[in-house]
């Protein structure tokens, strides 16, 4: 009986193995987002179209080829909430977010096309904005791609959107498509936390059959 239980939970652990395995590649090269804090950048946990910023905020938005959320190159530049919006004034009702805007560098770009220069913007833009909305306030047009992941700023790149590139850099763990996906779901996107979450499950569920599966034995 409890073999029987136990043989689907084991496969399913060896599919989640796989799962990861399979999914390293070579690094992507995408949009990544990002919180500003004091002087530092941290990899925001949600995408731009659901975090919604306060006024005095200061984020940021940078193009390159990263192996995910752990690798991903932070933004350049002046990043002060008082430099950016120092020529904006405050209004009634609306809020202002900082934002740069760092479209990288050549290595990063896809061939054919050169990166602008990095820039910044102060947005104005309703109380309850997202940060896609006030980012599409100063840096139309935007192009999205699936799972909601940022594929274009101001028109850069004009095509693709993550795809995988042969770079020579460390294995992939995870595409920008699945960190954009956790990242709606508030989490950190790393596919190491993923696993073992899946693996505790097996583990937890396979421990709850074998004990139902004594506790019958015994009633018997």
């Amino acid at each position: 009986m409890i073999r029987r239980v136990l043989a689907p939970l084991l496969a399913a652990l060896v599919l989640l193995t796989g799962a990861a395995q399979g999914a390293q590649a070579a690094g992507y090269r995408y949009w990544s987002f990002w919180d500003r804090t004091g002087d530092t950048w941290t990899y925001a946990t949600q995408g731009p179209a659901t975090v919604v910023p306060s006024d005095g905020d200061v984020q940021g938005f940078r193009f390159a080829v990263s192996e995910d959320s752990s690798d991903a190159t932070k933004p350049r530049g002046t990043a002060s909430f008082t430099a950016i919006c120092a020529k904006t004034p405050a209004e009634e009702g609306r809020k202002r977010v900082a934002l740069v805007i760092d479209f990288g560098t050549a290595t990063d770009a896809p061939s054919g096309e050169s990166p602008p220069a990095a820039r910044t913007a102060c947005a104005v833009v309703a109380r309850d904005a997202t940060s896609a909305e006030a980012l599409a306030s100063v840096a139309k047009p935007l192009r999205y791609g699936t799972n909601a992941l940022l594929c274009a700023i101001d028109g850069y790149p004009q095509t693709g959107c993550g795809e995988p590139v042969a770079s020579g850099k460390k294995p992939e763990t995870a595409s920008p498509e699945k960190t954009a996906s956790a990242e709606k779901k508030g989490d950190d996107g790393g596919p190491s936390v993923g696993l073992f979450v899946g693996a505790a499950a097996v583990a937890a569920l396979g421990a709850a059959a074998v004990w139902q599966a004594r506790r019958r034995g015994n009633a018997r």
